[in-house]
Formats: C-alpha cells, sequence, structure tokens
C-alpha cells in the first residue's frame, strides 16, 4: 500500500483515505469536500490528524497512511499503515460501547471515554498495514 500523496482523496467506494506516515515536516489540507462535509487533515511523520465539520475524527502517533475510511451510524473501518506501532485516537459516540477488530481478529469491547473518544493500539512495525473496524 502506497501513502496518500494527496494528503486527503475521495475513493471511489465512497471512503476517504488521508496521512502521509513518510513526510519530514508538517503538512496540511483544509476545506476537503467529501459527501456534503469539509475534512482538515494534519500529518506528517509523527503524527496524523482529521478532522470533519471542525470536530474530531481520527488521531494517530506517530503518524500514519489511512485508506478506505468509513464513518457509518454503526462505527468506523479502515486500513492504517506506519513504520511504526502506532496509538490511534478515534472519535464516537459519548460513553457507547464497541467491539474493536484488528486484522479480522477481535480485541474485546470498548467503552469511548465522555468525548467520545476511543483508544486502539495498532501494531504496524512487522506488519506495515492492518484493517480495523469498530462497531457497536
Amino acid at each position: 500500500m502506497a501513502v496518500v500523496e494527496q494528503l486527503l482523496r475521495s475513493e471511489s467506494d465512497g471512503t476517504i483515505s488521508f496521512g502521509n506516515h513518510k513526510l519530514a515536516e508538517k503538512a496540511k489540507l483544509e476545506d476537503f469536500e467529501h459527501a456534503g462535509d469539509l475534512y482538515k487533515v494534519k500529518t506528517y511523520k509523527t503524527m496524523t490528524k482529521l478532522e470533519k465539520n471542525g470536530l474530531f475524527v481520527y488521531e494517530s502517533v506517530p503518524g500514519t497512511s489511512v485508506t478506505h475510511f468509513r464513518e457509518t451510524v454503526e462505527g468506523v473501518s479502515f486500513v492504517v499503515e506506519g513504520d511504526d506501532d502506532a496509538q490511534i485516537t478515534i472519535g464516537l459516540e459519548e460513553e457507547t460501547e464497541y467491539e474493536v477488530i484488528v486484522s479480522d481478529v477481535s480485541v474485546g469491547k470498548m467503552k469511548t471515554n465522555l468525548g467520545g473518544k476511543l483508544n486502539i493500539s495498532a501494531e504496524l512495525a512487522d506488519s506495515g498495514e492492518v484493517s480495523i473496524r469498530v462497531h457497536k
């Protein structure tokens, strides 16, 4: 899988792809329209962050490249790539329980905090990329 050279792009399947974990310096793209929403991405090798309509959606430390990111009322799904293991934070519904599935293996159920944030560890150093699904 390649990094997202455009920083943020719409895919033909209705998803978005964003981030570039290979960048040595910070890069950002604002006011990217997709499906009636405005997105903003900041990315480089140590951090990737995505906002939708001014609200938090995704953040990883260190930076990652994300493809086929899809949000539904039930949760989110995406494929993430990075050079090192990453701590990923996703914005979801407040105080809601979700099942987290990494590379088709359930890692259990987790509950979001008052701000609706959920933290996931992704082991990317050896695998390069993993698929993540989070659903109610």
